[in-house]
């Protein structure tokens, strides 16, 4: 399982086997190095470099449906900043069905991806695609033409954002309509695009954050709409600072599944002894700062919240204003939290 995140910084005239080679230092520790096929548009394949060398692609589904997951478990992933490195040019060769043919990557960064589920026992996952407009000024016609009738018939035009996917652990043997093997209940893509209503939208959140038969009660729900709730409020302080623009980004959330293991996972997040010298389960400490160089933590994760999925994304001019397109997203997720968690 990876768990380096981040982007490696090539030259400007880095081919896609730089990428490849850029690679090389963090399959030492690593099993797998993942980046992304240009050659999709909506949809990107994973092209996955395994240690020994060989390449394969994967274009399969995924629970959320979008490209910022783990080709081979379809767990979802965030992308950080990382140490600059520059590399020596090479020209690519690449034999076999995996053969990349005339597809060169108009960009000098290589994209490393982490598992944003790794240490929870039982994650909960929930991916909000936040926006009114879901596409960038550069789009194709008809790619503006579909989205802008996915945001007519979605909560995409009431609310800024719908549910592109999720998955709930509903207890060990669970079994039922859209349970997988494990457990998990199942919302794909059509659930948030033609279940999810102005009506019932409260009670979709409601299906992600509370579940009895996992040991997840009232109690424990709302604990976590609560903790969900500052995050999404920093999120929302830093984009309405910040003059920038994001088309199809997410909100994505992970919490543990695991009703036990979350109670325990509190208790000892909220016991000072247990707590010397380890950053807090979400990654902040209790200045509001990201952890830097420690080593990894052990402490059971609770829950975390992440931005991710920036491909349409950008700095805009000075006086230009905060990203409203994507912030009224936010502000209804907030909204929404609050109400379930008696704010």
């Amino acid at each position: 399982m990876p768990v380096l995140l981040g982007t490696l910084t090539l030259d400007q005239q880095a081919s896609e086997v730089d990428i490849l080679k850029a690679g090389e230092q963090l399959l030492e520790q690593h099993d797998h190095a993942v980046k992304l096929d240009p050659a999709h548009d909506d949809h990107h394949a994973h092209l996955i470099v395994a240690k020994d060398g060989t390449v394969t692609a994967d274009t399969s589904a995924h629970v959320c449906d979008h490209h910022s997951h783990n080709a081979t478990n379809g767990a979802p992933m965030e992308v950080k900043q990382v140490q600059d490195q520059t590399i020596q040019k090479n020209p690519l060769e690449l034999e076999g069905p995996s053969r990349i043919v005339g597809k060169r990557i108009a960009t000098n960064q290589a994209i490393v991806l982490e598992n944003a589920a790794h240490g929870f026992k039982k994650p909960n996952i929930l991916d909000v695609k936040l926006g009114v407009r879901l596409y960038a000024d550069d789009a194709k016609p008809e790619k503006k033409a579909r989205f802008d009738k996915v945001s007519a018939e979605t909560t995409h035009k009431d609310f800024g954002f719908r549910i592109a996917g999720m998955r709930v652990w509903q207890g060990e043997g669970a079994k039922g309509e859209n349970i997988d093997k494990e457990g998990y209940r199942i919302y794909d893509k059509n659930y948030g695009r033609l279940s999810v209503n102005k009506d019932n939208i409260v009670d979709a959140f409601r299906n992600f954050l509370f579940s009895k038969t996992a040991g997840v009660d009232e109690e424990l729900g709302k604990l976590i709409s609560q903790a969900f709730l500052v995050d999404v409020e920093k999120i929302q302080k830093v984009l309405e600072s910040q003059e920038s623009e994001m088309y199809s980004a997410s909100l994505l959330f992970v919490f543990e599944g695991d009703g036990r293991a979350l109670r325990l996972a509190m208790e000892e997040a909220s016991n000072p002894e247990s707590q010397e010298s380890k950053p807090v389960p979400n990654g902040i400490d209790a200045e509001g700062e990201e952890d830097g160089d420690e080593a990894e933590d052990n402490t059971p994760k609770i829950y975390t919240v992440k931005v991710i999925d920036f491909a349409h994304a950008k700095w805009t001019p000075a006086g230009s204003g905060p990203d409203e397109n994507s912030l009224k997203g936010v502000r209804s997720v907030a909204k929404i939290l609050k109400e379930i968690a008696g704010v």
